[in-house]
């Protein structure tokens, strides 16, 4: 089932996450209407708060292609589509700085610095801790999504010159969705 995706000036998409305290069928069948409304609006992550709930999960699907070969290469063992349950992310390297864009933020990108590489750990939606370490574009949509359910919205890192630049189409989108900046 497609789920509608919040925009930018929605109060929940500042607001925290609340750990789950066991992955239920309830909850795997959101991450899975998730993954529908994300691939329904060609996107790579979807967190809960964008679709209107404080539940701590995300998912991403990263498609062949978007990242150097090496990098592909390196999270190949990684499952896609990714169902992610209380994810945190415990350990950041290096750093990248590229464009990205959210669903959230419809026609507003711009670029952003984060780690190169990342570890997370998380439960899957068997109630299995796992632990994965990604590089690349798949390293910056997990950074991506658990800003989300940190209240952090990708915004937030943009330069002051960037934000100046969008500034007129940010206000715009949030007094059109409750006026939440």
């Amino acid at each position: 089932m497609k789920l509608q995706v919040l925009k930018y000036g929605e109060k929940i998409l500042r607001e925290k996450s609340t750990a789950v305290p066991l992955v239920t069928d309830a909850l795997r069948a959101l991450a899975d209407d998730m993954i529908d409304t994300m691939h329904a609006s060609r996107g790579v992550g979807l967190a809960a708060e964008q679709v209107g709930r404080t539940e701590r999960m995300c998912v991403i699907d990263i498609p062949p292609g978007c990242d150097s070969e090496e990098d592909e290469a390196f999270n190949a063992p990684v499952p896609m589509p990714l169902k992610l349950f209380n994810p945190e992310i415990i350990a950041r390297e290096g750093s990248q700085r590229d464009r990205e864009g959210c669903l959230s933020f419809p026609g507003i990108g711009g670029s952003i610095t984060r780690a190169a590489q990342v570890t997370c750990r998380y439960l899957d939606e068997e109630n299995r801790p796992q632990i994965i370490t990604v590089r690349g574009f798949l390293a910056r949509a997990v950074q991506h999504e658990l800003d989300h359910l940190d209240g952090v919205l990708y915004v937030d890192h943009l330069s002051a010159v960037e934000r100046l630049a969008f500034s007129g189409k940010l206000k715009k989108l949030a007094k059109a969705n409750g006026g939440v900046r």
